[in-house]
């Protein structure tokens, strides 16, 4: 009962200007404050350093920069074959499976719909609405950089704005349709097996979804669609944006695309560039 009226009250709160606040504080440079948080941070959540780029903590200029640190790729293997999909994030899978009626699994009994997820647009609805989904929680202690699951060209990324309640647990069986609610960020991509998109979903104190194609993160109080005609190629592995502070990853792909690992049920966790399910290509339809 408490929990729930903890995750209640975040209807009251005034979660943008948390998130203003917060977002202020991760990107102060004063080193008595930044040094403060990001030894705080540790304390609290056991944070490994040691795939890390730079392993001393205190070395970088903000939180953000210590939050959103880079790793060793090489210390994180992707997985190689043509018809593997990996793991674009670190975090706990929430959810995997097939989207069933247009509707996507959130939670025990609880649904949302695919339509509001995409921001209303009727042709990415239809590409997706008899494909399938993983989704993805990266917890504060997780690295937060997205990486490509599988080779692909962009085609066009739509933000959509909206709320930015929490996307723990809690809130996820509590909320009904929270990912379509939350402001988020959805990428298109043409892979050898047809469309996927990447959805990056924003949440309380989480202050901008970066991208690596983007100057600067979206922001708009309308949805913002961008068409690439420019044939940005982004193999598999190779960055595609990261989340200034936690959030959640939602890998949708279209029909007979995918095929999940039964070993990665809800509730596994999972590292960038596992096998997280194979590619059905015409010639691996039974992979």
């Amino acid at each position: 009962m408490f929990k729930r009226m903890v995750v209640y009250t975040q209807y009251l709160l005034p979660k943008r200007l948390i998130t203003l606040i917060a977002g202020w504080l991760a990107e102060s440079r004063r080193p008595w404050l930044k040094n403060l948080l990001i030894k705080g941070f540790m304390k609290r959540y056991h944070i490994d350093m040691s795939e890390a780029v730079i392993q001393n903590p205190l070395d970088y200029p903000t939180f953000n920069d210590f939050f959103t640190r880079k790793l060793d790729m090489s210390k994180r293997p992707f997985v190689q074959s043509k018809y593997d999909i990996a793991s674009p994030a670190d975090g706990t899978i929430v959810q995997i499976g097939e989207i069933r009626h247009h509707k996507l699994l959130q939670a025990k009994h609880q649904y949302f719909k695919l339509q509001s997820l995409l921001g209303d647009d009727a042709e990415l609805t239809y590409q997706f609405s008899e494909g399938a989904f993983a989704t993805i929680y990266l917890a504060p202690h997780n690295y937060h950089r997205v990486h490509m699951p599988v080779d692909g060209t962009l085609v066009k990324t739509i933000f959509v704005p909206g709320s930015l309640f929490s996307v723990n647990n809690d809130t996820i069986a509590s909320v009904p349709h929270l990912y379509s609610r939350n402001e988020r960020l959805i990428c298109v991509f043409n892979s050898a097996a047809g469309d996927f998109a990447v959805v990056l979903v924003g949440a309380m104190i989480v202050g901008s979804i970066q991208t690596a194609w983007m100057r600067e993160p979206v922001r708009s109080n309308k949805i913002v669609t961008t068409i690439f005609n420019d044939d940005t190629f982004l193999p598999k592995g190779s960055e595609l944006g990261h989340f200034k502070l936690g959030s959640t990853v939602i890998l949708l792909t279209g029909k007979h695309t995918a095929i999940w690992l039964a070993s990665r049920p809800p509730g596994s966790v999972i590292k960038t560039g596992q096998l997280l399910g194979k590619l059905c290509l015409k010639s691996n339809i039974t992979a």
